[in-house]
């Protein structure tokens, strides 16, 4: 289906049928996307090694869209560039320098 090839921007949930947890990782990790992606399951250690499999940014567990201003947020393969917010937002307007001193006499 083209909702669930595609990156949609909106209030859209795709809910597909899925036989093992191989398949459904290996189904999500195929787009070329990986802004969100999200667990919904009363297992919560379940839902922690689903999403250290997924090639996305942000998963979500049993919740969607949330954005906290210390959190980064962004996206993997062709799902942007970089992060937001966070500490790692913060990485692309720096410009990094180490200068080394060897003390005494040279």
């Amino acid at each position: 289906m083209k909702i669930a090839r595609e990156e949609i921007f909106g209030p859209v949930m795709s809910i597909l049928k899925w036989s093992d947890e191989e398949d459904v990782i290996n189904r999500a990790n195929a787009l070329p996307y990986g802004l969100a992606a999200g667990v919904v399951t009363p297992n919560i250690d379940r839902a922690i090694k689903f999403a250290k499999r997924l090639h996305a940014g942000n998963v979500y567990i049993n919740c969607y869209g949330w954005v906290e201003g210390s959190t980064p947020f962004g996206g993997y393969k062709d799902s942007g560039f970089g992060k937001d917010l966070g500490d790692e937002g913060l990485e692309s307007y720096l410009l990094t320098k180490t200068v080394i001193i060897k003390a005494g006499k040279i």
